[in-house]
């Protein structure tokens, strides 16, 4: 009962306030904008795109869920897919075409437009970084820094849009049609593939030491395995965890590129 108290009411579960204040901003702001610069109503189906993408943002990294999810790997997975291969291609899917054109001839946009051009950089740079994310000695790294650890997920973050930008962007220029929709998919899973296999073979192996577990475990006292298991369901703190872990990621992954080579 104590456990579940400081998991779900106490201090560790805090709400990032200050982020939520933004995110209202960016919203409120982006109401506006569409109201005032484009024909769409705020309740057609790319408003509700991006103010959905800002929800899901808000959920994975400013609440509750972010603890939570140190609590099994393939609860983190599921929250890194969220927040790298949903968000980002919601988010940009949200932007009018007329609102972006708007937005482009700023001049700091164009300066910075380059970064646009180039999506199988951020691609390969993603894939990389995020495989090194995961390795055991990295992520103790990152546990121990907390500072260095905000710093990659935004990173990978920012990384994450840029590599969907030629699949979803409002801006026809952008966009990859065909054949060269089809290998940068291809690629894209073909990249992304050491990093689910680094969770699976694990699982099948020793498994890898979860340095956030241990860290959150440490502030209550309490040994890290009893914490899994008192607080979450069965298949998430079973020594299959780390397997589902990757099979969450190859999954979720999948999905958002069928649904986008659709489109």
């Amino acid at each position: 009962m104590f456990i579940f108290y400081d998991i779900f009411v106490g201090e560790l579960l805090s709400w990032n306030v200050p982020l939520l204040i933004i995110i209202i901003l960016i919203a409120f702001l982006y109401a506006l904008s569409i109201t005032y610069l484009t024909d769409i109503k705020v309740y057609h189906r790319q408003p509700i795109f991006f103010l959905l993408s800002l929800s899901l943002f808000y959920v994975t990294v400013g609440s509750p869920f972010t603890t939570i999810s140190h609590l099994s790997f393939s609860l983190h997975m599921i929250q890194m897919s969220i927040l790298y291969f949903i968000v980002p291609p919601l988010l940009i899917s949200g932007i009018p075409t007329a609102l972006w054109q708007r937005v482009w001839k700023l001049s700091k946009v164009v300066k910075g437009s380059r970064w646009l051009s180039t999506p199988k950089a951020s691609l390969i740079l993603f894939s990389v970084l995020f495989f090194m994310y995961h390795l055991p000695a990295v992520l103790t790294f990152l546990s121990n820094n907390p500072v260095a650890h905000q710093a990659m997920i935004y990173l990978l973050l920012l990384l994450a849009f840029l590599m969907w930008w030629p699949l979803v962007s409002p801006d026809s220029r952008h966009l990859l049609y065909g054949e060269q929709k089809r290998k940068y998919a291809s690629l894209s899973g073909i990249l992304l593939m050491p990093a689910c296999l680094l969770f699976i073979f694990s699982a099948i192996i020793d498994g890898i030491n979860n340095p956030f577990l241990t860290q959150l475990t440490a502030h209550l006292c309490i040994p890290s395995q009893s914490l899994s298991v008192d607080i979450l369901p069965p298949p998430f703190h079973t020594r299959y965890d780390q397997g589902m872990a990757g099979v969450f990621m190859l999954g979720i992954h999948k999905l958002v590129l069928m649904v986008l080579m659709r489109q």
